[in-house]
């Protein structure tokens, strides 16, 4: 424990981070809503097999799926949700999706969608905030094993995360407010490695943790600002976005914690990233972008420049 705890106090003055200028550009008007329809906080973004973006944002109809042109193909979950979180395309197709708050008798659950929009699972009890096997506080994202394990960062009110088994059976909960190795102060999003590691970056501790997938403490990053957002490819590049501190997109390697670029064009809550590197965000704080640009409430692409 003692070696433990060392490790930890080390580790927590973050390094000055000098990287070189990246090869990204905003692309200007992506992704307009159709019939002057204007975009609601955008917490969460994916990505499917086929390059098929999904948008989750605080407004009706809260999911739009888009192609990477930026051309809206469909728009569905009319009041479905009370308040829009987290979307995820899994590795087997399927899209998941958390609902973070109790309002109108919805709310704090986490749903499993198969391609086409059809409901296959509900963890959690709808509109019922707790700390048990089948309740919530606040759940902000999920990651799913290649076993089919289901992971959920259960955030906003709850400092745990919670594992299923691929059935939705529950399996164990780890973690408690606080700052120390495997505690958490607002864990918001989580992915898994190539190697089924799990970060977790815990927003309000400007670190990401490093598990495995019981829940054991293995390692702890702080050079990727106030994680908000993180996607992950199967090469392991990492994207990681924060708005709130060090404001922009982290691009680096969950093999070794290295941040090869920082991008400042974005302030953005939910990430996701297309096969060519084109990297796409949505944005959930109102006012300016760090360019000069209109910001928050939209979603915006950064193309990579070959």
């Amino acid at each position: 424990m003692a070696t433990l705890a060392t490790f930890w106090l080390l580790s927590q003055a973050s390094p000055v981070l000098q990287t070189p200028p990246h090869p990204y550009r905003v692309v200007p008007n992506w992704g307009a809503l159709p019939g002057g329809a204007t975009w609601g906080e955008v917490p969460g973004m994916a990505i499917d097999a086929s390059g098929k973006i999904f948008a989750f944002h605080r407004s009706e109809p809260p999911i739009v799926e888009l192609d990477s042109a930026g051309k809206v193909l469909k728009m569905w979950g009319d009041k479905m949700f009370a308040w829009p979180h987290g979307i995820r395309v899994d590795r087997f197709g399927y899209l998941w999706i958390t609902d973070g708050l109790n309002r109108n008798g919805l709310g704090q659950q986490v749903f499993k969608f198969s391609a086409d929009g059809r409901l296959l699972m509900t963890l959690g009890t709808k509109a019922t905030r707790g700390e048990g096997p089948d309740l919530f506080a606040g759940p902000c994202d999920v990651a799913v094993a290649e076993n089919g394990d289901i992971f959920v960062a259960d955030g906003h009110f709850n400092a745990r995360i919670v594992k299923f088994s691929k059935d939705g059976t529950f399996i164990k909960a780890w973690g408690r407010k606080g700052e120390g190795p495997g505690e958490f102060n607002l864990p918001h999003t989580l992915v898994i490695d190539s190697r089924g590691r799990l970060l977790v970056g815990d927003r309000s501790n400007n670190r990401i943790q490093i598990f495995d997938q019981d829940g054991t403490f293995l390692d702890q990053w702080t050079q990727f600002g106030t994680p908000s957002g993180m996607f992950i490819t199967p090469d392991d590049a990492l994207y990681v976005v924060d708005y709130n501190v060090k404001k922009g997109v982290f691009v680096g390697s969950a093999r070794d914690g290295s941040v090869k670029y920082k991008i400042d064009d974005a302030v953005a809550e939910g990430v996701a990233v297309d096969r060519e590197g084109n990297i796409y965000v949505g944005e959930t704080v109102p006012g300016t972008t760090l360019t000069g640009q209109p910001g928050g409430h939209i979603v915006r692409k950064l193309a990579r420049i070959p």
